[in-house]
C-alpha cells in the first residue's frame, strides 16, 4: 500500500515539473519573441520583409510550424500589449539563458533590424535598452552587430 501511494506522489510531483518546465520554456519562447516583435515594430512599420525573417527565425530556432510561429507572435503581441516595459520579458530571458544564447538572441533582433538594411534612430536606442536589460556587453553588442551587418551585404 504504501509502495503505491509513493508512486502515485511521484508521478504527481513529474507530472506537476513537466507542466513547469513546459510553461516555462513557453513563457520564454514568449519572450523572446516578444523582444523580436518590438525591434520589428519599434519604427512604427513592421514590414511584410520583417514578418518573413521573424517567422522563419521561429521556425528556425523553435522548429515551429508556420501556424505555430504564427500563433507565439500574436502571444507575444498579447503580452506586449500588456506589459508596462521590456523589463520582465529581459529578466525571464536573464533567469534561463546563459551569455551565449542572450548572445544569440541579440544577433538575432540585429537579423530584424537590418532586414531593410539600415538601422534608425528608434532601433539603435532599443538595441542600447536591450543591451542593458540582458546584462550584454557594448563589446558583445557590437561584435554581434557587425557579424550580422557583415552577413547581410
Amino acid at each position: 500500500m504504501i509502495d503505491i501511494v509513493r508512486r502515485f506522489f511521484s508521478k504527481s510531483s513529474e507530472n506537476i515539473s513537466q507542466n513547469f518546465d513546459q510553461k516555462t520554456g513557453h513563457d520564454i519562447q514568449v519572450a523572446a519573441c516578444a523582444l523580436l516583435v518590438e525591434i520589428a515594430s519599434i519604427d512604427e512599420d513592421f514590414s511584410q520583409a520583417e514578418l518573413e525573417t521573424l517567422l522563419s527565425i521561429l521556425k528556425e530556432k523553435y522548429g515551429l510550424s508556420k501556424e505555430n510561429a504564427d500563433a507565439l507572435i500574436v502571444e507575444a503581441k498579447r503580452e506586449l500589449s500588456e506589459s508596462l516595459d521590456l523589463w520582465q520579458f529581459a529578466k525571464l530571458i536573464n533567469e534561463h539563458y546563459s551569455n551565449k544564447e542572450k548572445n544569440e538572441i541579440i544577433e538575432t533582433l540585429w537579423r530584424i533590424v537590418y532586414v531593410d538594411g539600415k538601422m534608425d534612430k528608434y532601433e539603435h536606442y532599443l538595441m542600447n535598452t536591450l543591451k542593458n536589460l540582458l546584462r550584454i556587453s557594448h563589446d558583445q553588442l557590437i561584435a554581434a552587430k557587425l557579424k550580422v551587418r557583415d552577413q547581410t551585404k
